[in-house]
């Protein structure tokens, strides 16, 4: 059988083997749609394909494969080479990075090497090396941007602060989209306000929010001035007009830009021309951040160096990552504008100023922050008491602080009825389910119907003339206590329940002695949470020569950076008492004369204060009226008290638990007309019970000229 029929039959191709050989390496070189070479063992090219489309193969032979390929790390794909030459088997998917002659920018590179075995087999001499490439620039350039997309989704929304947000924006799209990331926002939309509908108008300021640069630029940036590369945040500029960025904020459209010294536009903006030229930057692609219609502000993005130039591809990437963060801007700035009138509508419905009380100094410190609900207070009771107040209601926004000026309004409300804190704490929470009560009844497609309401306060009360502080507490931390020696005093509340919650546990007070010049800390729960919170707090009240102030910004100094982003509330109270010469007490016998007496004691020690005849007068009759009903309907013992302060303050004791009613007497009738006149008389009055008895009070306001004994001694 001839060769020919040899090879018909059995359908093997003609030819010899090393004809067969030929026509495989000529189809390889020619038609492989990878580009491949063949390297002798000093790794210089001897043969190769089109090992990249547009290269002209010729200018490869000869030269060894790193120097024609240009790579960024040549000496390790030799090292790479050297080992597969040397029988270590074949290197596959080698990623390395070079550039190419007629092509410009990075490229990026997979490259397979193989052994070329001698005649003698593996353990001869290599004839030399089989590299195999394939350029994936573009698919590693797709790689990145699907890689920079996923990390702005990743890193925008997560926070509502706008500076937060772009911070988040800049840093996903540096270094692996953009050498340099500048995110400028409207000035007003930091502020929280409605950002204007496009086109913005000329002039509009534009404020730096963020700015992200890779490690090569960053010193460069950092420098540079105040144009469109310009690295310092915080800083606003207003956009020169026939600029690629004020183009983009009038038509709304993302532009991508090459910048060179042929550009006409940088002459119009010297600042930003400067900045680009020190940054090395030569392309640009600038973005407006807009949300159905409305802008934020303005993303320019730029390319430096070696790096490869902007594509139309870029500019689409750009366009989806700026939506994102407008959107994220958005609900950042609506958060803020919230915040921001629920922080003005807390302001205003505290007090506004310190009030001056009969025996103790106070200072407050509030830190604004994301909680919105936590309020203090202080009231002046009757008989030279101060009460002091806590508390705070959980949550954020407008709703938050409605609740709390409406429980601190209450607790206001109670004080004044001489309550016992217990007896105020549990009124409180009655008032604290209505309004949940209230919420729970809205409609459904209300979203605050499913918001839960939390709250919590502590109320205590300081009486100088008995030096007790009596506490009690629903859901809230208790005070903490710093006698003048620099000790810790204990105070044990038991804690009541949350004013919000179904508990309907009863409070229980707690009450302790203090010594003149104790330090009473009333505080929210978050300065108390963290390690050694009250200890911390403890120590710095105990600090010798500090004013209430200086030692309530010592506490805020000491706080950890998350509490003061929370918000919080501190009230410092130094306990006093009052001075003697300001006090007359006389203990008065249950007899029909004893009224007369007492206008007699009141005028003479009245005078002895130096106040006006009208004063006097007033209040002879005010005690006459309040002796003569405890000497009728009382019983003993029977008790006068005269505290003169910024106001005049008569009490009298008696040991009967009936209270009298104020009652408008007929024209007719003989009597019924003591309180009434007693209340005409005095600014305030009012009837508070203890264990052994009632007293009734009243205030009368002093002239600005006779007050001065008010104060006492502290």
């Amino acid at each position: 059988m001839s060769d020919a029929e040899t090879a018909a039959g059995t359908g093997a191709p003609r030819g010899g083997p090393d004809q067969l050989d030929e026509a495989l390496l000529a189809t390889l070189f020619t038609q492989s749609a990878v580009g491949l070479g063949v390297l002798d063992p000093q790794l210089r090219l001897v043969r190769a394909n089109s090992l990249v489309e547009g290269e002209d193969v010729g200018e490869y032979i000869g030269h060894r494969f790193t120097e024609a390929f240009r790579l960024d790390d040549p000496d390790g794909t030799e090292q790479l080479m050297k080992r597969v030459l040397a029988g270590e088997g074949p290197a596959r998917d080698h990623l390395v990075r070079g550039r190419l002659r007629r092509i410009p920018g990075d490229r990026e590179f997979l490259v397979s090497v193989y052994r070329l075995d001698g005649p003698g087999g593996p353990g001869a001499p290599a004839l030399g090396l089989l590299v195999a490439v394939v350029d994936v620039t573009e698919r590693q350039r797709a790689r990145a941007r699907n890689a920079a997309l996923g990390a702005v989704r990743d890193a925008v929304g997560g926070s509502l602060d706008v500076a937060a947000t772009c911070r988040s924006f800049a840093d996903a799209l540096v270094p692996g989209f953009a050498d340099l990331a500048v995110v400028e926002v409207v000035d007003d939309v930091l502020r929280g306000a409605d950002p204007p509908v496009g086109p913005l108008p000329p002039g509009t300021p534009l404020r730096r929010a963020a700015s992200g640069r890779c490690d090569a630029f960053r010193d460069t940036a950092e420098g540079a001035g105040e144009g469109g590369a310009r690295g310092r945040s915080g800083v606003t500029r207003r956009l020169a007009v026939r600029t690629p960025y004020a183009l983009a904020t009038t038509d709304l459209r993302a532009r991508l830009v090459p910048l060179g010294p042929d550009n006409p536009w940088p002459a119009t903006d010297p600042d930003g021309a400067r900045a680009v030229a020190e940054t090395g930057a030569h392309s640009l692609i600038v973005v407006p951040l807009t949300l159905r219609g409305a802008v934020l502000g303005l993303v320019s993005l730029y390319r430096c160096g070696a790096a490869e130039p902007f594509d139309e591809d870029d500019v689409s990437l750009a366009v989806s990552a700026a939506t994102r963060a407008a959107l994220g801007i958005d609900n950042a700035r609506r958060y803020e504008r919230e915040h921001i009138i629920a922080s003005t509508v807390q302001r205003r419905l505290l007090p506004q100023a310190e009030r001056q009380q009969a025996a103790v100094d106070t200072a407050h410190v509030l830190l604004p922050g994301r909680d919105s609900g936590c309020w203090f207070d202080t009231i002046a009771l009757s008989g030279a008491r101060t009460a002091l107040v806590v508390g705070g209601v959980a949550g954020e926004g407008l709703q938050s602080a409605i609740a709390m000026g409406q429980l601190r309004t209450v607790i206001q409300a109670l004080a004044g009825l001489d309550l016992e804190p217990e007896e105020v704490l549990a009124r409180l929470k009655d008032t604290a389910d209505r309004l949940a009560d209230e919420r729970a009844a809205l409609p459904p497609a209300d979203a605050l119907q499913s918001e839960p309401m939390s709250a919590g306060c502590v109320y205590g009360v300081y009486d100088p003339f008995t030096r007790t502080c009596t506490v009690a507490r629903a859901g809230h931390p208790a005070p903490l206590i710093v006698g003048p020696d620099g000790r810790a005093v204990a105070l044990d509340v038991p804690e009541g329940p949350g004013l919000f919650s179904t508990d309907s546990a009863l409070f229980a007070p707690a009450t302790v002695t203090l010594e003149v010049g104790s330090l009473l800390a009333f505080c929210t729960a978050e300065l108390l949470s963290g390690d050694r919170a009250a200890e911390r707090i403890t120590e710095t009240l105990a600090r010798p020569g500090r004013s209430l102030q200086q030692l309530g910004d010592d506490i805020v100094y000491a706080l950890p950076d998350d509490t003061r982003s929370a918000g919080a509330a501190l009230l410092l109270a130094r306990t006093g008492t009052v001075s003697d010469h300001l006090v007359a007490t006389w203990d008065l016998a249950q007899d029909p004369t004893t009224p007369a007496t007492a206008r007699v004691l009141v005028r003479d020690r009245l005078q002895g204060w130096g106040l006006g005849e009208d004063t006097v007068e007033a209040t002879e009759l005010i005690v006459s009226e309040l002796v003569t009903n405890a000497v009728r309907y009382g019983t003993p013992p029977l008790r006068l008290r005269l505290l003169l302060d910024s106001t005049l303050t008569c009490e009298v004791h008696d040991g009967s638990p009936a209270s009298p009613h104020l009652r408008h007497a007929r024209t007719v009738d003989e009597g019924g007309r003591g309180l009434f006149i007693v209340s005409r008389l005095a600014s305030h009055w009012g009837a508070r019970h203890g264990p052994d008895g009632k007293v009734l009070w009243t205030e009368q306001d002093l002239p600005e000229d006779e007050r001065n004994g008010a104060g006492g001694e502290r």
